[in-house]
């Protein structure tokens, strides 16, 4: 391997575009969420007639409105940054990649334009039946925009429906519904989704606590309650089961990631999850024997049954997947790293000799290195891999984020089950600790999703697209400084945004749904 890369420039673009990646997913849940929320709401009205529901879900309307806007206008800039700082990444895997984004910006995106429109400004201009599907719609509008992203990330983990063209030197897809409907896919999606809920059902049982505080809206706080805490006890157990199956996946789609979550080094039979450790910070790489842990508490047999459905199986940790030689599930034997850089350099050479070949027309060369490169193009990227460290995630990171997120997540189970029971049985009201707690759990839910988003992509680290593509091989070729430069630059407008929403957001819910016009009719 001849081609040096500035490891500072990808640290940087990787930083940018995480940055811009974080500043989107604050609001996008929210959103996700409320959509779900107001449209349960808005139903019950349609149902009632009472315009108590009414007046309940254009509050929560509003406070949707502004997370969407400010959503849209952060998740275009982190398009854009494909085509700007990861052009090797975009013209190598564009034609695959590219196909769920353009979907969502034909299909889900115009959508929603359509239908928020009519939510918003039509509550005296169409039917209240009209209007209730159009708030539908505009959630399924966002949820599918959701999906259509989220295929794009997931194929990413697990790169699926496509093959290599040395032609045109990029990866071309030869089976949408493969890419589209991936299992991985499916369960990125109902775990990401499903997280939402969470986030909102957790913001407006906060918010409606604020206003028990204040001793204001109680009717409409408590009402409020009652459907969000319904909702999120519901999207909780399923995030739950959901993700359990998506360790599974993990599991054998990138047992690294599965390994770094654990700080599991040394493979064995039937080992147990880690409920609760500290790593050793001595622990520096992964050959040197020191003991990985100055201390932890370990549920039996816990991992092998997450990775392979079985109390007995044999899981391999960090050591074993660098090193090779354990049998895998489908009773092959695993190739080492060191080995897969070389079938990597193997299929780089290959795809070199094909377009020399091509370049003075020699069929038969043309022939040989294609057969070359068709049968090492699986490793090709390990190809730009020079030292088999490289291909290990940030374990403390990816292991304290991993727990953070499992422990938030049991915390919410039961936070619901506590305020749905209260909400119901009218006690909440009298309650102001709970209420203070309930108020206070809004940051943690946002913490919540953010750490599972920091398991998901610094876990497949150093894979822009999981053994395909590493990250110093996918950006493109900038000077350092610009993108210092404008990492600040989006840092300030991003910050400055935010701010903008939570103070608009903090305006509207001071001055509550009761300053929401109640005369409006059909």
């Amino acid at each position: 391997m001849t081609e040096t890369f500035d490891f500072s420039l990808v640290d940087w673009s990787r930083g940018q575009f995480a940055l811009t990646a974080l500043y989107h997913w604050i609001f996008v849940p929210l959103t996700l969420g409320l959509a779900v929320i107001m449209g349960i709401m808005e139903t019950i009205y349609y149902k009632t007639g009472d315009e108590k529901w009414k007046q309940t879900a254009k509050f929560w309307m509003k406070l949707f409105g502004i997370n969407f806007a400010v959503g849209v206008a952060t998740g275009i800039i982190l398009e854009f940054q494909f085509g700007t700082n990861w052009s090797n990444y975009s013209f190598i895997v564009g034609d695959i990649f590219g196909a769920p984004l353009a979907i969502e910006a034909i299909l889900a995106f115009f959508m929603e334009a359509t239908f928020i429109a009519v939510m918003f400004f039509g509550w005296t201009k169409v039917s209240r039946g009209f209007h209730l599907a159009s708030t539908w719609l505009t959630g399924l509008g966002a949820t599918i925009s959701a999906w259509w992203i989220l295929v794009a990330n997931a194929w990413m983990q697990h790169p699926v429906g496509m093959y290599f063209n040395p032609e045109t030197a990029r990866n071309e897809m030869d089976n949408f519904f493969e890419v589209a409907f991936s299992p991985i896919a499916v369960m990125k999606f109902c775990h990401s989704v499903l997280s939402g809920w969470v986030l909102a059902s957790v913001f407006v049982i906060g918010i409606c606590c604020w206003y028990l505080l204040k001793k204001r809206e109680q009717d409409f706080a408590t009402s409020s309650i009652k459907i969000a805490s319904i909702v999120g006890l519901t999207a909780s157990i399923l995030v739950a089961l959901s993700g359990d199956h998506a360790g599974y996946q993990v599991a054998q789609t990138q047992p690294m990631k599965l390994a770094a979550m654990e700080g599991y080094y040394e493979g064995e039979e039937g080992p147990g999850l880690v409920a609760f450790g500290i790593l050793n910070p001595e622990k520096k790489t992964y050959d040197d024997n020191i003991d990985p842990f100055l201390f932890k508490i370990e549920i039996p047999h816990l991992l092998s049954m997450l990775a392979e459905r079985r109390f007995d199986a044999y899981v391999p940790g960090i050591n074993n997947i660098i090193n090779g030689n354990y049998t895998l599930s489908d009773g092959t034997q695993a190739i080492s790293v060191p080995q897969r850089m070389e079938i990597g350099q193997t299929a780089i050479s290959a795809f070199d000799a094909f377009r020399k070949a091509k370049n003075i027309n020699d069929v038969n060369a043309m022939d040989s290195a294609r057969t070359v490169l068709d049968a090492n193009v699986k490793y090709f990227g390990y190809g730009y891999v020079t030292d088999p460290a490289q291909v290990i995630p940030n374990v403390p990171l990816v292991f304290y984020t991993f727990r953070v997120m499992v422990y938030l997540g049991g915390y919410f189970i039961f936070f619901f089950i506590v305020m749905m029971i209260l909400a119901f049985r009218k006690k909440l009201e009298n309650l102001r600790w709970i209420q203070y707690v309930a108020l206070w759990s809004i940051p943690f839910a946002y913490v919540c999703g953010m750490c599972g988003w920091v398991v998901a992509e610094c876990g497949r680290q150093p894979w822009a697209i999981h053994e395909l593509l590493p990250t110093w091989a996918a950006i493109s070729k900038l000077q350092t400084s610009s993108v210092i430069v404008t990492f600040f630059i989006f840092l300030a407008l991003f910050t400055i945004m935010l701010i903008a929403g939570i103070r608009i957001m903090v305006k509207v819910i001071k001055k509550g749904p009761a300053t929401i016009d109640q005369n409006s009719s059909y």
